[in-house]
């Protein structure tokens, strides 16, 4: 009985101390990264899923050492990189995160646009519309109210996993490919696989993970709920992108389609996996565009006021913290 009560209060309170893991994670699986899996899936097939294995540990390790670096210190990265390089090197640090994010954010809207009209959605009231509820969400909510909605966005990307079991891939081939290395001497494959990397690794993941966990109040002796927190996110953000390329793999790569976007490898899955396998893939687009055009503007805000020593975070007022959503 004792054995009980102490496991269900150690879940009671990793469950109280999860997300902001979970939700850097997932947001990582961005209409971006989610156009890279899908022309990684059709244009090498499964050759390129165990590259996977190496990416997560990665952005473990690199998550991991942020959330344990804002439990520690109870500060963002930006407030680290100030104190310990001087205000000019952080400057040129936060520019270079602005355009880096800046660009990231354009091109999620534009993901958010295409998959809008996969479903007879005109672009301009797709990203408006979209654009406006994003708003209203970071502007009115609280950081638990808005962290709760960021939770349940995190599981509409399991759209994906289903998109691969449609496809109905050669399960033999998967594991075999996931386990087998291999690798192509072109130019072609090798940008293909820096941009896996380079999708998966992306600058804001560290300043907005370690920025959450400070405004969650996470404490050193929770820390290690914080890094299960990290394990999930990660696993949840790699079994995703595993099933994205299964399903372009399964479907485009045999039938020697090409693609460029993930809203081409949507429409190409109809007439080979049927239109369920299309809707799933649209659904899972929106939603990746929705939630990243979210979390991603969030963490330029916080990098930018850190820096400079201005009020931030979510739980904030506008009136306590007007630069911080002035920047958003």
């Amino acid at each position: 009985m004792k054995f009980h009560r102490h496991f269900f209060k150690r879940i009671a309170i990793f469950l109280s101390i999860m997300g902001p893991g979970i939700i850097t994670a997932n947001v990582d699986n961005d209409a971006n990264g989610i156009a890279t899996y899908s022309v990684a899936g059709a244009s090498f097939g499964y050759s390129m899923l165990w590259y996977l294995i190496f990416i997560a540990l990665a952005v473990a390790l690199i998550q991991e050492m942020s959330s344990r670096m804002g439990c520690i210190t109870g500060k963002g990265l930006a407030d680290l990189i100030r104190e310990n390089f001087g205000i000019k090197f952080t400057f040129l640090v936060i520019l270079i995160l602005f355009l880096a994010n800046l660009a990231n954010t354009v091109g999620n809207l534009a993901g958010l646009a295409a998959a809008g009209e996969l479903f007879k959605i005109p672009k301009y009231i797709s990203v408006i519309g979209g654009a406006f509820i994003i708003w209203l969400l970071v502007i009115k909510g609280s950081y638990e109210k808005i962290e709760k909605v960021f939770l349940s966005a995190c599981l509409i990307y399991f759209t994906y996993i289903f998109s691969g079991i449609l496809a109905h891939p050669s399960w033999q081939e998967v594991f075999k490919s996931t386990l087998k290395p291999s690798f192509h001497f072109n130019s072609h494959y090798l940008n293909i696989v820096i941009a896996l990397v380079g999708t998966s690794i992306a600058p804001w993941m560290q300043f907005y993970q370690q920025s959450a966990v400070r405004d969650k109040g996470i404490r050193p002796e929770e820390y290690i709920y914080a890094r299960y927190d990290t394990w999930i996110g990660t696993l949840m953000m790699m079994v995703v992108a595993f099933f994205i390329v299964v399903a372009c793999a399964a479907t485009l790569h045999i039938k020697g389609i090409s693609i460029n976007t993930a809203e081409e490898a949507a429409l190409a899955l109809t007439p080979v996996a049927g239109k369920y396998c299309e809707i799933l893939f649209a659904i899972g687009l929106i939603n990746a565009a929705l939630f990243s055009t979210s979390i991603i503007p969030i963490s330029t805000s916080y990098a930018i006021c850190e820096a400079f020593g201005w009020e931030s975070g979510i739980g904030q007022s506008f009136k306590e913290a007007k630069v911080f959503y002035f920047i958003y």
